[in-house]
């Protein structure tokens, strides 16, 4: 199924959903401007599950099939499986090998890791490493479509001479991830144009967790005190069955879809067992619309802290107390918690401060024992990291990119940057390898603006310092509504064509996404 050489955006939608697309997702239009929410919920039927009775579950660790020169060779098929996420009832995934959360992969810096993905759905996918350093041909290109195995398996189609350098495998694909890049807390999840947000919230996700030397000599909590905590958030049938907005509905939530359950590791409000320790938790928001505002509280009202170890990028330079954490969708946060502040017995709840009733709660710490703990957060974390600076004025380009709502030819109305929807012909910035450039994003929402391949450091919130859960490298930064927000950005590691979007999945998918190209 070659893909035609000048395919437009919405061609290829009727294109791809010729290949056994359930479900469709466009560009839409919308009456009215939204206020500062994040989305709409979307209500589930059925009795919503009791909070803090479900035991947090912590996803599987995948293993490779074979080692050899210097790399690690995983495979991984993308398929139905069935989970008893609310108790009693049965929801299908589309998973990573059939679960939700997928596998977690645990590679090495500088170690090349290869993962041989099978497609055993009825739709196209793309896999997307976020916060990868990834060749082109393998970050996870929107485009880059890897068909159902039942079509021809192993046929692949690259148009080198098209509106972008599409590649279209089909039955399974090779992602090569040399990982030139420090420890951090990264992601896989699916990047199909215009259907990003239905196929990760059917569980197209997981953790990508990536170790080096520097992070391997520091004290920190491990072992089972090192945990992944996934956030997300979901509607169900009455079935058990996952709830998305069908193709009628999509005019109602032009802002994102918000989910009426919260989940953390695919288990509604679940509870955690803990020791009076340490532990390292390595949050991420994998929701599509969702922030969070997350704070620690226990019964009695005493509230906890967070020490922020590392953000998107990696470790920091040194630790940040923090008494809340902001995450916008797509970001990650390396925090230690340690629960010693708390008497056994304690009960320790997570919070979400930015949102309402129910989905207030987010998960609960029990605190069931003490124990020796020999972990400490050292003051120093990581000698290697570099502070950038943005130097004399006119010392490094600047560009701006303006993430809002434009008017159409045809009256409707569009997320776009710069006024322009998405198009695979067009580059908005052509940084050369190894510079820094000086990014301005500028909004009228709520937009987690993403870059793949670049890391970038923060440096203002409209023409002030940034704010404290702004600190290291990150991939990811919450722009809110009519503010500005200039980052720094080093383009280090490959040549190519590479993406800035949105990271709220449905703004992502009516084409908030633009093309950047290292040269």
């Amino acid at each position: 199924m070659p893909v035609p050489t000048s395919l437009s955006r919405r061609g290829l939608l009727a294109l791809t959903a010729g290949a056994g697309a359930a479900i469709t997702v466009g560009a839409a239009g919308w009456p009215r401007r939204a206020g500062a929410s994040t989305g709409r919920v979307l209500a589930g039927a059925g009795p919503l599950p009791r909070p803090f009775h479900v035991p947090l579950p912590v996803p599987p660790v995948a293993r490779p099939v074979r080692s050899e020169h210097g790399t690690d060779f995983y495979e991984v098929e993308q398929r139905e499986g069935t989970a008893e996420i609310l108790p009693g009832r049965k929801t299908t995934v589309w998973g990573y090998d059939g679960v939700f959360p997928g596998p977690t992969f645990a590679a090495r810096s500088g170690r090349r890791t290869v993962v041989q993905v099978r497609n055993s759905l009825t739709v196209p996918t793309v896999t997307h490493l976020h916060g990868g350093v990834t060749p082109p041909e393998s970050d996870g290109y929107p485009t880059d479509l890897l068909l159902p195995a039942r079509c021809a398996p192993g046929r692949t189609h690259d148009d080198r001479a098209g509106a972008h350098p599409g590649r279209t495998a089909v039955g399974y694909r090779a992602y090569e991830y040399p990982l030139p890049q420090p420890a951090a807390t990264l992601w896989y999840h699916d990047h199909r144009m215009d259907f990003s947000a239905p196929q990760v919230w059917r569980g197209l996700a997981g953790f990508f967790l990536v170790s080096d030397q520097e992070e391997d000599r520091l004290p920190l909590p491990g072992g089972g005190r090192d945990v992944p905590l996934m956030l997300c958030d979901r509607s169900f049938a009455e079935d058990g069955s996952f709830r998305y907005p069908a193709h009628h509905e999509h005019d109602a939530f032009p802002d994102g879809v918000l989910g009426d359950v919260q989940l953390v590791n695919g288990a509604p409000w679940p509870v955690m067992e803990v020791s009076a320790t340490r532990y390292r938790f390595r949050l991420l928001n994998a929701s599509n619309a969702r922030r969070y505002g997350l704070r620690l509280a226990a019964g009695d009202g005493k509230p906890g802290r967070f020490v922020q170890i590392g953000s998107d990028g990696g470790l920091l330079a040194a630790p940040r107390s923090l008494d809340a954490v902001d995450m916008a969708p797509g970001e990650r946060f390396d925090v230690v918690v340690d629960f010693s502040a708390f008497p056994v017995g304690s009960k320790v709840t997570l919070r979400n401060s930015v949102t309402e009733g129910g989905m207030r709660d987010v998960m609960r710490f029990h605190v069931v024992r003490k124990e020796k703990d020999d972990s400490r957060v050292p003051s120093r974390l990581s000698a290697s990291f570099e502070k950038l600076s943005p130097g004399p004025a006119g010392s490094v380009p600047v560009r701006r990119f303006d993430f809002r709502r434009t008017h159409g030819s045809d009256e409707r109305q569009l997320w776009t940057i710069n006024g322009r929807p998405f198009s695979t012909a067009e580059v908005l910035a052509s940084p050369r390898l190894g510079s820094v450039e000086r990014w301005r994003f500028s909004s009228d929402f709520h937009h987690p603006v993403h870059a793949h391949l670049a890391q970038f450091q923060v440096i203002a919130r409209g023409g002030k310092p940034p704010r404290a859960t702004d600190g290291g490298w990150k991939d990811t930064v919450d722009v809110r509504p009519y503010e500005v927000v200039d980052v720094l950005v080093r383009f280090a590691g490959y040549k190519g064509r590479y993406m800035l979007h949105c990271h709220n999945l449905e703004h992502e998918d009516m084409a908030m996404m633009a093309n950047f190209d290292v040269t």
